[in-house]
């Protein structure tokens, strides 16, 4: 990393610079927590080699490049029938860009869109990762030295504005300055019901962090959106679980080991078919944003460019086309699946409607809750391409 790249302002969130990695390595072979996670999840590599193989980790790309890229292929390979990424001809090696996402799993999402940006010899990216994940110690030392940067959550009103103003600096120091594109999701935590919407606070968040005019911030940005479609969801379960919980008891929130679960889950479960596509950078559409607007309007505005283009680029499957005329449709996309597809996601949503674990489990709720799941990619897309 370049000297001029090294800053004081960021230390609390950003990722460790290429000399901070030895001593991280020590800090993390030393926690026995941090061994019992790499003997349960890398049982063949044995504790000993492993010590020698982190320990030859110099900078974070090579351990995305030499360990963690391999790791999550071999994850999804085991958890999925196919892993494909188009759209690499609407970027350029050469360019840094701020990548925004539908967000589906807890840890894939970002680990293979740079899995798959090294097999292209793209630079990988950094990537925002909320504070609420890092609950051990051995959490944070991991994901910042996998090129990861922290969202700070929570805490005050006046606190939360301090945090997104310190936040988006980073944004554009590290887009800007450093040239290093990110990856960030376009709402603060997963859409449940997969209704990807961006939410305008992001948008805003990403303009606060430079000295130029609303649009022109977004636009040194490079905003890229990207589409991300699993066909199966294996946290699904989990999620209708959380909506009866809440609908149930308002006051409910998930734990940390919840997250924890939801992560271990998203990793080791069916996904079936994974799709990433990448989509054309909004800088030629922001010219369509009026900026005598006002600033939430401007948001809005651009909210609507984001999603404008991840629903057009969603990859769509049967369970998708079902889910939706069992729910909103009737049969009016019966074009794009047969009988046989309609009886195996019956199938397989009655499974997953077994999985959940309630002592007053309401069928009817949780069943309409897994079809919004599935069905919600195709209402959004059809809302762009009609």
């Amino acid at each position: 990393m370049l000297n001029n790249d090294h800053t004081n302002e960021f230390d609390d969130i950003r990722p460790f610079y290429d000399e901070e990695m030895p001593d991280v390595v020590e800090q993390l072979l030393d926690d026995p927590q941090f061994e019992d996670i790499i003997n349960a999840v890398f049982p063949e590599i044995g504790w000993h080699d492993f010590k020698d193989l982190f320990r030859s980790f110099k900078t974070p790309y090579d351990l995305q490049k030499q360990f963690i890229t391999e790791r999550v292929f071999a994850f999804t390979g085991s958890s999925s029938t196919s892993v494909g990424c188009d759209g690499f001809a609407n970027v350029s090696k050469d360019t840094a860009y701020t990548y925004i996402s539908n967000h589906r799993d807890i840890v894939l999402d970002a680990l293979l869109l740079n899995a798959m940006l090294v097999t292209r010899d793209f630079k990988t990216t950094e990537v925002a990762i909320g504070d609420n994940l890092l609950i051990y110690p051995w959490i944070e030392n991991i994901v910042r030295m996998n090129n990861n940067f922290i969202v700070k959550r929570g805490a005050s009103l006046h606190k939360r504005l301090e945090n997104m103003k310190h936040l988006s600096r980073y944004i554009h120091f590290a887009v800007e300055k450093k040239k290093h594109s990110i990856w960030i999701a376009q709402r603060e935590g997963r859409a449940k019901d997969s209704n990807d919407k961006t939410q305008e606070s992001v948008v805003k968040m990403l303009a606060i962090g430079s000295e130029n005019d609303f649009l022109c911030s977004l636009e040194n940005l490079n905003i890229t959106p990207l589409s991300v479609s699993y066909e199966f969801d294996p946290c699904d379960f989990l999620k209708a679980k959380e909506f009866q919980m809440k609908r149930d008891n308002p006051f409910f929130k998930k734990s940390n080991m919840d997250d924890l679960m939801n992560m271990l889950t998203g990793l080791k479960g069916f996904k079936g078919r994974i799709h990433f596509q990448i989509g054309k950078p909004i800088n030629d559409s922001l010219q369509e944003i009026n900026p005598e607007m006002s600033r939430n309007d401007m948001a809005s505005g651009v909210a609507s460019l984001i999603d404008r283009e991840i629903f057009r680029n969603y990859r769509l499957y049967p369970i998708n086309y079902v889910a939706y005329d069992r729910l909103w449709g009737g049969n009016s996309q019966k074009d794009m699946y047969n009988e046989n597809d309609g009886k195996e996601v019956d199938a397989y949503l009655q499974s997953r409607i077994e999985k959940i674990d309630l002592p007053d489990k309401d069928v009817a709720f949780l069943y309409e809750k897994l079809l919004e799941m599935y069905a919600y990619p195709v209402k959004n897309q059809l809302s762009v391409t009609g």
